[in-house]
């Protein structure tokens, strides 16, 4: 009778029971199980974030379970393909939650997606330096739907339950992402968990993570993550007060490329930088809640916190004057929000736009050069250097992976497991400086209308 060969592949960084349980159903495939064990720095080039274990420990844990007949090492990209026909497989599996990503080997031998374990425990971690973070959602719109498939792809968390005080809209979450805890009450969602990631309207920000703090969870908010500076100065304490991890959602701020940029205009490359320009413009669908919530919607609440970043993360948050000027709807929000920043050597412009479309670079002038970064910039995946002499330019080129929520989940685990040694990125001081403008802002466009 032929041997029938299973192969099936993965990080297997910090292994825990779904770990093993995979593995167990993977040997129940056939006869022989072959497990790759990928190397850190593929992992890191297909966008594992966290990545905590080393490769001889993982391999170890791997050997450990005694269902691995062979162990071998993933180290490039295409083999996969090669170890099928390399080894004579029969059949390749991984877990569900990759399901369609491997069609193509159909080619070459047989395909099965394993159903991933719900509800993970972290028994197998108790006697290890971490455990595996359990991540609750607040909140199940569109950048929710966006989180989730960003989390597998960082080590040490998974997203184990959903809040909505909608019970069906927390439901249907559940289901479509295979989460096996939703609820409407609070109480119920914080004992499920160790750290929230808050996704709901605006306004609803502070009162969330206020509450999330006193029940000591961790809080990675999107953003703005509020409206207030005496807000953001409260929650800032709070969250020192006890001991927990407090980030604004600001994913550019995260992204490799980005921070590849600030760290060459710190180098001095275009001298001292005098002006900074940020724009970033979509045409929004008119009937989506961005353009229809008339007290928290408009185009510089959605997305002043991304031209805000480059203006105080370059030039820093103590700005000598700012003056708004907005281009509004017949229902009185902003489509088009210009912000002007004098600062005592340099200015800035915020341009946002919901209803009016333009060009959406970034652009930083200094006394050599200056950089431009083309859109969507936010996205940082190039930038260039330019000068004088065309000849001395100089082009930079990074990863912007998927919906780069990765990047912001990975420094929010390590900030976790760290207690906040990573908060160069996105400093309390500038989140502060981010709160203070929204909440100047709000002011303006307030008294504008007369209220």
């Amino acid at each position: 009778m032929t041997m029938r060969k299973v192969i099936t592949y993965g990080s297997f960084d910090l292994f825990h029971e779904g770990h093993y349980r995979l593995l167990q159903r993977a040997k129940d495939l056939g006869d022989y199980l072959i497990v790759g064990v990928t190397t850190e720095r593929y992992d890191e080039s297909r966008g594992k974030m966290n990545v905590v274990d080393s490769l001889m420990d993982r391999i170890e844990n791997v050997r450990k379970t005694g269902f691995a007949d062979e162990i071998i090492i993933e180290d490039h990209v295409g083999q996969k393909t090669e170890d099928i026909i390399k080894y004579g497989v029969d059949v390749f599996t991984v877990g569900s939650d990759w399901t369609g990503v491997f069609d193509y080997l159909k080619d070459y031998c047989e395909v099965v997606y394993l159903e991933r374990t719900k509800d993970i425990s972290s028994t197998m971690l108790r006697a290890r330096k971490y455990n595996i973070i359990r991540l609750g959602i607040i909140g199940t719109g569109r950048i929710a739907s966006r989180m989730i498939p960003e989390v597998k792809y960082v080590s040490g968390i998974n997203a184990d339950a959903v809040y909505n005080p909608h019970v069906e809209s927390a439901k249907r979450f559940a289901e479509h992402f295979e989460m096996n805890k939703y609820t409407d009450n609070l109480e119920e969602f914080f004992e499920e968990v160790d750290a929230v990631y808050i996704a709901s309207p605006h306004e609803t920000h502070y009162d969330y993570i206020k509450n999330a703090i006193e029940h000591k969870k961790h809080v990675l908010c999107e953003k703005p993550m509020v409206l207030q500076k005496k807000q953001a100065e409260e929650l800032y304490q709070m969250a020192e007060e006890k001991e927990v991890v407090l980030m604004e959602a600001i994913k550019t701020a995260y992204c490799p490329g980005f921070n590849q940029l600030i760290s060459v205009i710190r180098s001095g490359a275009i001298g001292n930088v005098c002006d900074v320009e940020a724009c970033f413009t979509k045409l929004e669908n008119p009937l989506n809640r961005e353009l229809t919530d008339t007290v928290y919607g408009g185009s510089f609440t959605e997305l002043g916190s991304y031209t805000l970043l480059p203006i105080i993360k370059i030039l820093g948050t103590d700005y000598k004057e700012m003056e708004f000027k907005c281009q509004k709807a017949a229902n009185g929000l902003d489509i088009y929000t210009k912000v002007y920043f004098t600062y005592e050597k340099a200015l800035a412009t915020s341009k946002n736009g919901l209803g009016v479309k333009s060009e959406g670079q970034l652009i930083v002038s200094g006394t050599r050069g200056y950089i431009l970064v083309d859109a969507p910039w936010w996205k940082t995946t190039s930038f260039e250097v330019r000068y004088e002499d065309s000849s001395q330019n100089e082009k930079y080129f990074s990863k912007f992976l998927k919906d780069g929520l990765r990047y912001e989940i990975g420094d929010f685990v390590s900030s976790i497991n760290g207690f906040g040694e990573k908060k160069f990125k996105l400093t309390r001081k500038e989140s502060i400086a981010m709160a203070e403008v929204m909440e100047k802002f709000m002011e303006y466009r307030n008294n504008e209308e007369g209220l």
